[in-house]
């Protein structure tokens, strides 16, 4: 039975749209929790000339792997057991890292974690792609994204909406810019820096 996660059916379209054009030039992505797989089988076959690594925590592989076993997409691999916080990731380096969603649910010094093992594994001229959710200078962009964090906090009060500037910051300190902020249906966005 393949976990199902309605958010995938509503956002991969148009999230797909931007990874054509920021991952056209690209060859190996790593997907950073890749969560039910939709969205490694949905982009890996509609971008055949990537490789498409997904990861996830060991627990989540199976449905991963539930994914990946029906499509049968040769450019699409297994699930690597990866963990934000550990300090050694299972990735040497990788020309583009896509993440979905993530940085919203996870405590603050997990997200610091994250952007440090991007980091390491970007390599120059890299394209990081990251969608959710976000606050711009400190303030909801809708009423819509203030209910959700309200709703986060209540079952985890270490997650929340990010602030832009504050992930900018992070994504600066290893060297990346900003070159994209694109607006996406239901208040998302899909934020893309490059590795100078």
């Amino acid at each position: 039975m393949k976990p199902i996660a309605e958010s995938c059916e509503q956002n991969r379209e148009p999230i797909l749209e931007v990874l054509r054009t920021v991952f056209a030039d690209r060859r190996r992505v790593l997907e950073i929790a890749s969560g039910t797989g939709q969205h490694a089988v949905h982009f890996g076959r509609a971008l055949p000339h990537l490789t498409w690594q997904t990861s996830e925590l060991a627990p989540n592989h199976t449905g991963i792997r539930a994914w990946l076993d029906e499509a049968r997409l040769p450019n699409v691999l297994a699930p690597l057991d990866l963990d934000v916080n550990a300090p050694a990731w299972p990735v040497a380096s990788v020309d583009a890292v896509f993440n979905a969603n993530t940085v919203h649910i996870v405590g603050w010094p997990s997200v610091e974690r994250m952007f440090a093992g991007i980091g390491r594994i970007l390599e120059e001229g890299g394209i990081l792609a990251i969608y959710g959710p976000f606050n711009y200078g400190g303030k909801f962009t809708s009423d819509s994204n203030e209910r959700f964090d309200a709703w986060l906090k209540a079952r985890d009060p270490a997650s929340g909406v990010r602030d832009f500037e504050a992930l900018d910051r992070l994504a600066r300190a290893e060297g990346l810019v900003l070159v994209d902020d694109v607006a996406m249906p239901a208040n998302n966005r899909t934020l893309v820096w490059r590795r100078e």
